[in-house]
């Protein structure tokens, strides 16, 4: 039997809401013009804009979510780094992984596991730095990208980094439902969740 998500539908809706901003920041940001003093930019960066200011919002959000939900993921589970038991519960996972990948199978999918956990964690702090910079760089006043200075140098750098988060993490949660008993549609549905979930 297929296993399913213990995320609620408000964590659901969120992560899919913010999944989607993610990859039109990124699919806008490769064909996109910047403005510049001489210059306003092209359709694709007031896109860009646009669903960034969206973003932000949303990364807010996920944040009070994730500070006041009950049932779910636990803050301390995401952010596990200061926190002896939890490092330990880490580094455990990480070679419960290493050694099935070493016999070319995936782990049993947990939906608890500390690594999932600890990677979510570190999507939401890049999230929140790539919105929170292309934030600051709209608040500034600045006429370009350049004119932004460190902000937008930390944004763009940023950039290359969530392509390879995207590719990672989405890789593998197909890998999960291809290799595991996870369903990977359990996710994205915004079903009530129930007894079984």
């Amino acid at each position: 039997m297929p296993e399913t998500t213990r995320h609620t539908r408000l964590t659901r809706l969120l992560h899919g809401l913010l999944a989607l901003a993610v990859v039109v920041q990124l699919a806008s940001s490769l064909g996109m013009i910047p403005d510049r003093p001489d210059r306003p930019g092209n359709l694709l960066f007031e896109v860009h804009e646009s669903i960034g200011i969206a973003s932000m919002a949303l990364v807010l959000a996920f944040w009070l979510w994730s500070l006041s939900r009950r049932h779910g993921t636990q803050l301390g589970a995401l952010f596990p780094w200061l926190s002896a038991l939890r490092l330990r519960a880490l580094k455990a996972d990480i070679l419960r992984h290493i050694t099935a990948l070493r016999h070319l199978r995936m782990p049993a999918h947990q939906a608890d596991a500390p690594l999932a956990s600890a990677v979510h964690g570190l999507g939401l702090c890049l999230v929140t730095l790539m919105a929170g910079t292309g934030t600051l760089y709209l608040l500034s006043g600045a006429s370009s990208p350049r004119e932004a200075g460190l902000t937008m140098e930390v944004h763009e750098a940023l950039g290359s980094v969530v392509w390879v988060y995207l590719v990672g993490h989405g890789g593998m949660g197909v890998l999960q439902h291809l290799g595991t008993e996870f369903d990977l549609r359990s996710m994205w549905s915004l079903r009530p969740k129930t007894q079984k979930d």
